[in-house]
C-alpha cells in the first residue's frame, strides 16, 4: 500500500518547519520506501508497518506541538510492490509519447 501524509503541528509557534523534519526523519528512518515533497510524504509497505510509522511520526511532533493536525491517504492494492516508483514512471511514459 501506499500512504501519502501530512502533518500540522498546530500551536507551535510560526515556523514548524524543524517539528515537520522530525515526522520526516522518523519515516526515513523505518527503512520503508518513502518520498518527500513540498506537501506530503509517501510510505510503501504493509498495512501495519506503515501506520506504525505514521503513528510514530505524529508522536515525535506531538511531543512538540499541543495540537496535531493530519491528513492521510492510502492506496492500498495487494500484490503490487515498488508502486511508489512504478506509477510516477508510468505516467512519465505516456508524457514522453507525445
Amino acid at each position: 500500500m501506499l500512504v501519502a501524509f501530512s502533518i500540522t503541528p498546530l500551536g507551535a509557534g510560526e515556523s514548524v518547519g524543524d517539528l515537520v523534519a522530525e515526522a520526516v526523519r522518523v519515516v526515513r528512518a523505518s527503512g520503508l520506501p518513502n518520498r518527500t515533497d513540498a506537501m506530503f510524504t509517501t510510505v510503501e509497505g504493509e498495512w501495519d508497518e506503515v501506520m506504525a510509522v505514521v503513528k510514530q511520526a505524529v508522536d515525535a511532533v506531538a511531543a512538540h506541538a499541543p495540537r496535531v493536525s493530519v491528513s492521510l491517504k492510502a492506496d492500498i492494492r495487494p500484490g503490487v510492490t515498488d508502486a511508489l516508483h512504478a506509477k510516477v514512471e508510468h505516467v512519465e511514459r505516456r508524457l514522453a509519447q507525445r
